[in-house]
């Protein structure tokens, strides 16, 4: 049996259950939605749990209206709800009949727009809280700067996070690749040939932390960019790929406006660049841009309530992440050095934007200050100190 690791949105999930008629929580396959969703539910005797990817439980909603009015006074959790979508507006009514919160608890691995009209037919119903694989937060770090390097590796997805080696874990990721491609893509209704899509997932890997140029990976793979573009908005809507935007500023320079690409997870993107050891990575040319990953999703993911954006003119001033919310900004430079050393383009931007908040996140152990309101810092520190 597998360690149990606590997860941060559990009392999240529990309140809103107390407010609200329905909770969804949606995330990447195999992040631990079940797991979390059980325990949410392990204290409540009458909550009934169906997996509707087992047969035997889409057998019992063969009359799902039938089966939720028996079971009305109960919680029911739906798990892999995108398998049934024709679902959705049947809970709406079965919702506004029963008139009472916590009705139905909702596990779906993809975003609220490709669960068939989820959002739309449950508007005011329901609640959505978004579950990503294991965080430094939730985690006990190394003593190595305060970073845990098993995550770096081989990412927060818990089969791979606790497997018993590391090639087992690369096996179970690799496994994972192959079942996303071939099975969970075309059940959300893509009809997309697997073998191209994974040439363009290993092409992503390459560019982690790069610019997004649609044109060019058009050609690489023998389609448009407006194609291209369609694939990448399904690898973002299934939580694989994340699409920074850049911060929009008034200034009187020119601005780069393409947005930058990272695979989400950091063992993902190792598995599909065959990296399997530490040694592996600290050779790889992607290792500064794994860092850069692992550092913003780790920070977007523990405080969604913040917009993230990166920054770049055509002068050089640079800064890796812009958190925004309200009136504050902060910024934030990530650096994959023990000893960092940051760049006049970061000192730059932050005086072209007036941001006086600033962090430069490194595997260091502690924080301290570097430049007036600028403090090194481990990240895992920093998801401490950070509000």
């Amino acid at each position: 049996m597998q360690k149990y690791i606590p997860r941060k949105i559990v009392p999240t999930v529990r309140r809103k259950l107390l407010d609200i008629p329905a909770v969804a929580i949606i995330g990447a396959r195999q992040c631990g939605k079940t797991t979390l969703a059980k325990k949410v539910i392990a204290k409540n005797k009458s909550a009934i749990y169906l997996d509707l990817e087992k047969n035997s439980d889409r057998n019992k909603l063969q009359d799902p209206e039938a089966f939720f009015r028996l079971n009305a006074h109960r919680l029911i959790c739906l798990d892999e709800i995108q398998r049934i979508p024709e679902l959705f507006p049947l809970l709406r009514s079965m919702i506004d009949e029963n008139n009472r919160n916590g009705q139905f608890l909702i596990l779906g691995s993809a975003s609220p727009g490709l669960l068939k009209q989820s959002s739309e037919t449950l508007a005011g119903r329901i609640s959505y809280v978004h579950l990503s694989p294991f965080v430094l937060s939730e985690l006990q770090a190394d003593k190595d700067g305060g970073l845990d390097r098993k995550l770096w590796l081989r990412g927060g997805f818990p089969r791979s996070y606790l497997a018993r080696a590391e090639p087992s874990s690369l096996e179970w990721r690799q496994d994972f690749i192959r079942t996303f491609l071939e099975r969970d893509i075309p059940q959300l209704g893509f009809q997309i040939p697997a073998r191209r899509l994974e040439r363009l997932w290993q092409m992503l890997a390459h560019l982690q932390g790069q610019l997004l140029n649609s044109s060019k990976l058009g050609e690489s793979l023998g389609v448009s960019h407006h194609t291209v573009r369609t694939y990448l908005e399904m690898l973002e809507q299934t939580f694989m790929l994340r699409i920074l935007q850049p911060y929009a500023a008034n200034l009187k320079k020119r601005l780069v406006k393409s947005p930058k690409i990272y695979i989400r997870d950091a063992g993902i993107l190792h598995a599909l660049l065959d990296i399997e050891t530490q040694n592996d990575l600290l050779g790889h040319p992607v290792y500064g841009a794994s860092w850069e990953g692992l550092v913003i999703e780790n920070i977007c993911s523990t405080y969604p309530e913040w917009r993230p954006y990166f920054f770049r003119s055509s002068s050089g001033a640079e800064i890796d992440l812009i958190l925004t919310k309200g009136q504050r900004r902060v910024a934030i430079e990530c650096k994959a050095s023990s000893a960092p050393q940051v760049r006049r383009g970061f000192f730059n931007a932050l005086k072209d934007l007036e941001i006086k908040e600033a962090w430069v996140l490194a595997p260091v152990s502690g924080s301290y200050p570097l430049k007036g309101e600028i403090f090194v810092s481990a990240p895992v520190e920093f998801l401490k100190k950070f509000s």
